[in-house]
Formats: C-alpha cells, structure tokens, sequence
C-alpha cells in the first residue's frame, strides 16, 4: 500500500509585517522588520528594561465579528483571522465534519486572559471574574474554537511544545491524515504573548535583545553582534490533505509536506544541545520519512532566533547533518524580519518555506551586519533565485523543554 502524499491547498497567517499570508509574504521579500516600540503605558509602569516587540500588524479584534472576539483571548483570535483566510484559500471544502480535524498549537496560550483575570479577581473580586475565563485561557482553546467553527469533528488536538509547537502540529497533522483518521486538517499554531510578565521573564534570563533605540535591527540571526531575539506574535494555518483528494475538488495545491522530524534534546529546559544531536536526529527522520537524501535540499528556513548560544547550535546541528554542503544551500533565517512567534512561529515559517518553493525564491535575512565565522550560514540580505526543478526545504522550530521539530516541504 503506497503512502499517501500530503499536499498544502490553503494558506492564511496573520504576523507583525502582514495582516494576511500574501501581505507577509511581500513584506518579507521586501526586507521589512515588524519589531516597533511597544505603545502601551504598562511598558512605563513596569519599567520594563525592552521597550519593543512585533505585535501583530492588523489587531485580530478589528478584523472578527465583535461577539466573536470578546470570547476570545488574543491567541485564539489570531489563529481565527489565519485560519478563516486560509479555509477560505482552499476553496473552502465541502466535507464530512467527521473527516476535517484539527491540528493546532500554541506555546502560552491566553496568558492575556489568565492575567487579566487575576487582576480583577485582586481588584474586584471573585463575582467579577468572567464566567469565560477558563474557556479563554486553556491551552486548546485555538484548536477548540476552531473546531466549533468550521464544524471539524473528526479531532482537535493541541500540541504545547514552546517554539517548535506549530511545526510539531504540522507534522502530526501529516501523520493523521496518513493514518486515514481525517481527509482535510486544519492545522498551524498561534500567539498572543507580548505581556508584561512574558517580556520581564524572558529579559531576566538574558534572552532579548535590548536594542530599545532600533528596535526594527534589534533581530540579527547570525550578525557576530547579535544580543538575543525579539518577542512576536501572530498565527500560521495550512490546509492540509492527501493529493488524491485535493485534485478530486479540484484544488490548486501550494507545496507538498513531505515529511516530518520530532525529538527530544533531554539536555536542559531552556538550552538546546550544544552538540545539536537531537536537532540533527529530526532533520534526519524528516528527510527519511520524505524518501529524500541530503543532497535533495535546496532551501533552509532555520530557527535562527538571534539568539547568541541558539544560533551556533543550530548551525552545529545542520553542519552534522549537510556537511560542508550547508555552507551553500540558501538559508533565509525569517525571524529577522518578523521577530520570534513562539507557538506560532513555525506555521509562519512553514508557509513562508511553502511560498519560497512555489515562487523559486529564497527570503532575504535582514540586519545581518558582520557575519559570525561560528554562524557561516548561506544567508543573503537580498532575495536569491531557488532555480528551476525539483525543490526540497526544510523548515526548523526548536523550543525549552529540549523540543526539536523539523518539517520537510517540496515543490510540485
């Protein structure tokens, strides 16, 4: 029995350079940097020591119906925005409820709601706290919500494996619909987590940058000065489906997710290994799982968080496995422009994978100064041509808990 291809026929994202996936997209291409000074008066009452972050573009509350948005915290109405564009790209499927599932992820979830919650429960007690507070705060609350939505019953299942949640939520998605338990999955991460609390934690462990006079060159993956990443938020969604199906409804179809890659680093809750073995192990079993081969990979888009340990690791980790070769694949490390998504970023840079192979280009990384010699990664500030035929990427998400997932895409 040959093993079903699965093929991308809806896109829908919601980031801080694009308030839809083709907005991103030409932003991305056009080098622009979503990270921007935080307006809100709790950056001066906090007296928080980064100043900046790459909210969302297009606030989800301006684009959903006003009911719907005040039942919903700020993660799941970013992933309602992407997901609604998305099902809407694919054509909007005419399914059996009992085959769509869902596949989501987020890192947080609605720390928003949780912390409002508390506040008030401080302020004014326990009978003004919302009857909706644990509905809106939950983890699964995205992949709930969206299953109420487009009627989706075949599963909902939420991955919450820090950064690389949504490539996890991918690569199961895959999985599920290989196993035969749905024809159509909705799946892609999101989040909301550009809060007082989030940003204090982060900046106390060392981690962001603290750029605060140049916030749009503060992410610099791979520069030699690179001081840590920027907080962002947004949602990814792709529609996913066997290409039997798709070519039966008559859907255009984006990519092919080929395969999928998910370890354990079993090494330290918030560093990866600094050998990167289990990244390695991931790029691996997605190539394997793809029938592909090294030498098959044509793109790279790396974690690359700017981060001053992260970023070497990662290059450890596909130095090990490409050889001298990753020294010339096109690498396009994305976060530069839209900064760190959390649970949501590895749908964005999936789609964003997926968009490079269907127009034969590789996103430029911008802000990228005086390259690190430990970091000789082939990135470009400019777009680079990907060529004619066949195109194989792969797309990494690494997060704390030792969580690596890596998800290999290909032309069609």
């Amino acid at each position: 029995m040959s093993t079903p291809r699965i093929v991308v026929t809806g896109i829908g994202a919601t980031s801080p350079i694009g308030g839809t996936a083709p907005e991103s997209w030409s932003a991305l291409l056009a080098g622009t940097s979503g990270a921007r000074s935080l307006e809100h008066e709790w950056v001066e009452q906090y007296n928080l020591p980064v100043t900046f972050a790459a909210e969302a573009l297009v606030r989800p509350e301006t684009v959903l119906e006003r009911p719907v948005a005040k039942r919903l915290d700020p993660s799941s109405q970013l992933a309602m925005v992407a997901a609604k564009e998305a099902w809407e790209d694919a054509g909007s499927p005419d399914i059996d409820p009992d085959r769509l599932g869902v596949d989501f992820a987020t890192g947080i979830g609605g720390v928003w709601t949780l912390l409002d919650a508390w506040d008030t429960l401080r302020e004014k007690g326990p009978r003004r706290v919302m009857p909706m507070t644990v509905p809106m705060l939950m983890p699964n609350a995205a992949a709930g919500n969206l299953s109420l939505h487009f009627n989706a019953r075949a599963f909902a299942r939420t991955v919450a494996s820090a950064c690389a949640s949504s490539t996890e939520s991918i690569v199961n998605a895959v999985q599920h619909i290989r196993d035969g338990l749905a024809d159509v999955v909705i799946a892609g991460g999101t989040e909301s987590a550009i809060h007082p609390i989030t940003i204090a934690s982060f900046a106390s462990m060392q981690a962001l940058s603290k750029r605060n006079d140049s916030p749009e060159t503060a992410s610099r993956p791979a520069s030699i000065d690179r001081d840590g990443f920027v907080m962002g938020e947004g949602a990814g969604v792709l529609i996913l489906e066997t290409e039997e199906h798709a070519k039966a409804r008559g859907a255009k179809i984006y990519a092919s997710i080929v395969g999928g890659g998910v370890t354990a680093d079993s090494y330290h809750i918030t560093a990866n290994d600094p050998e990167g073995q289990g990244a390695a192990r991931a790029v691996h079993m997605a190539l394997e799982m793809a029938g592909a081969s090294v030498d098959d990979v044509t793109h790279i888009n790396a974690h690359a968080t700017s981060t001053p340990v992260g970023d070497p690791n990662e290059y450890k980790a596909l130095r090990a496995v490409f050889g001298e070769r990753v020294d010339e694949i096109p690498v396009s490390a994305t976060k530069a422009s839209t900064g760190h998504l959390l649970g949501g970023t590895g749908a964005l840079e999936a789609i964003f994978t997926v968009l490079a192979l269907q127009n034969r280009v590789a996103p430029p990384t911008i802000n990228l100064t005086e390259q690190d010699p430990e970091v000789p990664f082939a990135l470009s500030g400019s777009p680079v041509e990907l060529g004619a035929g066949d195109q194989l990427a792969i797309s990494n998400s690494f997060g704390f808990g030792g969580h690596n997932a890596v998800v290999a895409i290909a032309s069609v």
